[in-house]
């Protein structure tokens, strides 16, 4: 047919010389992936990386370990009041959906805005780094890898989990869950070298675990923050809600299981460490994890980091995961570009949402400083997870008529919300820093794009995105998806 032309064929409609054709997501996520994707998700680097900024900032062991379960059972309580909100509104997108139903269309597309740009790229960016540290140390010897060599290979990481994730829904399952049983095994072996340790009498580093701990109001905070970095992807199975088989069944049951399982996991780790290690030379360690394989599992000290690659690359390949969700619901709400919400019609992958994540998070591993990173990640992703908590309240009184078949105690969303204005403000009260605003002006500035492009819909803004949209259309073979009401 002519360009603009539109004629009707056997079902199916056709413009500009293309099928006009919907597909939809599949339900490939069952019970067993869910519970890898949230496992595989939280156990990433940052319990490899995290227990030297969590004891610098509490300063004894005691305090340390109480901060690893305390965050262990905030991120518990946390879950829970996402396991409501997902029985209740079963949409792919994590926060998002919630904040759209309990706050309207501005909070939201502030969520996915700087998610989408800045939280879910540089969270893939850092753990593929993390990759990188681990997997070129064995190839220099006695020094720090060249910073080009770990970027490039950290580059390599994140466009292969991209087109793993790109081919099928099943193979990114499959990867998820071989690399999460490869990193349960590698804890597994920690935690009994270190009740090994601990029943030789290897114990004076915790025989005195409360002398010269911090009390600070911020060091504590910022102690949170870290570990709470490590327990990061609690929440992750509430962005592929629509892929998940019965989510009623699963969603919860995914989470009672693989949260307090990660959370002992962790606890258990962090007393191995002590076994073997006094709180100054685990401060002193370059990687924490591969120091305890060489003291204690000698000459098997080489299946630590190479284990510890496996865990970063899972956890990289469940971050990559749920963030192409969160960019297509974003687009198939109006609120990114419309080719980001396409699926591809072979593969039913929401293939342009993966790549665009992926390309951001190739640029955030230039400037990348994996501290700075954590800390600002931190500030800005607890401030919408207290959003989601309040936005469980509100809805309690605003959407009553909403079917809960998991139904979170009050008193527990309303912690969550007070710990999250703690952990958004206390490091900001303590030590003010021009970040943090920078952090903030950022947000509010997808206000900016929001009014002339989401709210006003400006007609040219259609007539220029049209082509472009068809034309990537025919290049990545995707297909709008079907209306999800």
């Amino acid at each position: 047919p002519s360009v603009g032309s539109v004629r009707e064929g056997k079902g199916e409609r056709y413009l500009w010389g293309v099928v006009i054709t919907t597909s939809c997501l599949s339900l490939q996520v069952g019970l067993l992936s869910g519970i890898c994707l949230i496992v595989g998700t939280m156990i990433g680097s940052g319990i490899f990386i995290s227990p030297k900024a969590v004891l610098l900032e509490t300063g004894a062991v005691g305090p340390c370990l109480c901060v690893w379960a305390a965050c262990g059972v905030l991120a518990t309580l946390g879950a829970l009041c996402y396991a409501e909100l997902g029985t209740m509104i079963t949409k792919s997108g994590g926060e998002y959906p919630y904040l759209m139903e309990a706050f309207g269309s501005v909070i939201a597309y502030l969520y996915s805005w700087s998610t989408i740009m800045v939280l879910k790229p540089s969270s893939f960016a850092i753990i593929a780094l993390s990759f990188a540290e681990y997997a070129s140390t064995p190839f220099y010897p006695g020094c720090t890898p060249p910073i080009v060599v770990t970027k490039c290979l950290a580059a390599a990481c994140i466009l292969l989990i991209v087109l793993v994730n790109c081919l099928s829904v099943k193979l990114a399952s499959y990867v998820q869950n071989f690399f999460t049983a490869a990193k349960l095994l590698i804890i597994l072996v920690i935690i009994v070298a270190g009740i090994v340790l601990l029943a030789q009498g290897n114990t004076e580093n915790l025989s005195n675990p409360f002398e010269g701990a911090s009390t600070s109001f911020g060091s504590i905070g910022l102690a949170f923050y870290n570990g709470l970095w490590a327990y990061d992807g609690w929440n992750q199975l509430n962005f592929i809600t629509e892929e998940l088989e019965n989510p009623y069944r699963n969603l919860p049951l995914a989470i009672i299981i693989g949260i307090p399982l990660v959370s002992v996991c962790y606890v258990l780790v962090n007393i191995a460490y002590f076994s073997a290690m006094t709180p100054t030379e685990l401060l002193q360690s370059p990687a924490v994890a591969v120091t305890f394989g060489d003291r204690v599992l000698y000459p098997l000290s080489w299946v630590v980091p190479l284990f510890v690659v496996f865990s970063t690359f899972g956890a990289a390949n469940g971050s990559c995961f749920t963030a192409g969700r969160l960019t297509y619901v974003a687009g198939r709400e109006g609120h990114m570009v419309k080719i980001l919400s396409y699926i591809s019609l072979k593969r039913c992958t929401p293939s342009p949402a993966i790549i665009f994540n992926g390309i951001l998070a190739v640029f955030y591993i230039i400037p990348a400083d994996i501290n700075t990173l954590i800390n600002y990640f931190s500030f800005a992703q607890w401030a919408f997870y207290g959003l989601t908590a309040l936005a469980l309240i509100v809805m309690r009184f605003t959407r009553k008529e909403l079917k809960r078949p998991v139904k979170c105690p009050m008193p527990i969303a309303a912690l969550v919300v007070i710990v999250s204005c703690y952990l958004v403000l206390a490091p900001i009260i303590d030590k003010p820093e021009l970040e943090y605003l920078y952090c903030t002006i950022f947000i509010l500035s997808g206000l900016l794009l929001y009014f002339p492009f989401v709210h006003r819909k400006f007609s040219w803004t259609r007539r220029v995105m049209r082509p472009i949209t068809m034309h990537l259309q025919l290049l990545m073979e995707v297909v709008p998806p079907e209306k999800n009401e």
